[in-house]
């Protein structure tokens, strides 16, 4: 089973947005510091969550990405799906070719579990996520490590 960076990303990168959602738009570049996510590879996860419409860009200086919606209405699976991503347990990626063409022994088994993981994924959302206190100790770690940064870079 395996979930690509692109849909960690994703969820990382939505998760911060909804944590700093009461900041007003949140620019990209701040989400990259704060996760370590290359500001390019933002930007094309970006543009594929808009057109999902789960966020809104804004424009001009304080621009930056707003959620769309309410963190509480926005599932982990949701923000996967988004990004053309698919949480799969099988070898054959669903094509029941997985052994010389065929369905293997087990195929039915990987599909369930992969329905499974996407089911629970569907039961977690960003507001749910965020409101855990272990993801708001991580998230003022980052934002002090950030801080800490900033003041030595603005020092004479």
């Amino acid at each position: 089973m395996r979930l690509t960076t692109k849909g960690r990303y994703a969820v990382t990168a939505m998760l911060d947005l909804a944590m700093h959602a009461k900041s007003g738009p949140i620019c990209l570049a701040d989400i990259s510091k704060r996760q370590e996510i290359s500001l390019s590879y933002l930007e094309q996860l970006f543009a594929r969550l808009r057109r999902a419409e789960l966020v809104e860009s804004v424009r001009g200086p304080g621009g930056g990405y707003l959620l769309a919606c309410a963190p509480d209405t926005i599932s982990v699976a949701r923000v996967i799906d988004a990004v053309d991503e698919s949480v799969d347990a099988t070898r054959c990626g669903g094509l029941s070719d997985c052994q010389q063409g065929d369905t293997c022994l087990t195929h039915h088994l990987w599909c369930e579990l992969s329905e499974q993981i996407h089911g629970f994924l569907e039961g977690i959302t960003l507001g749910q996520l965020a409101d855990r206190q272990q993801v708001q100790q991580i998230a003022n770690r980052q934002r002090d490590r950030l801080d800490g940064i900033d003041i030595f870079a603005s020092a004479p």
